[in-house]
């Protein structure tokens, strides 16, 4: 029964991560799009931003910026964007993207590309 506990944890921990990277696959219909090598190639200190499928638009009412700082509202929660998290090159779509992760349940910025806030 002791070894049942750490067994059963830690197929629920693989079985977790399989669903989470499954949710993060390109389902193919961003493939002809001319900005799709654009996407690809964005990335931030903490790792690639992956592709716009795996990118959330931001209403303009769901982020804002302070002092140079960003904050998003993500799954009803305000979360502050790692200065290492912010796209600086020009923005080619010109909408606000976040791409996210999770971190204890909590919603966290992998990368952030600030809109133009019209």
């Amino acid at each position: 029964m002791r070894l049942a506990r750490p067994c059963a944890a830690m197929l629920l921990a693989l079985t977790g991560l399989l669903g989470t990277s499954a949710l993060a696959r390109d389902d193919g219909r961003y493939a002809n799009s001319p900005l799709k090598p654009w996407f690809e190639s964005l990335h931030s200190e903490f790792g690639q931003c992956c592709s716009d499928a795996d990118g959330y638009v931001v209403a303009d009412v769901d982020w804002e910026s302070d002092k140079g700082r960003y904050r998003v509202h993500l799954d009803d929660e305000w979360v502050l964007v790692p200065e290492g998290a912010v796209i600086t090159e020009p923005n080619k779509i010109g909408r606000t993207m976040v791409w996210k992760h999770y971190i204890d349940g909590h919603p966290r910025v992998r990368c952030f590309m600030p809109g133009s806030m019209t």
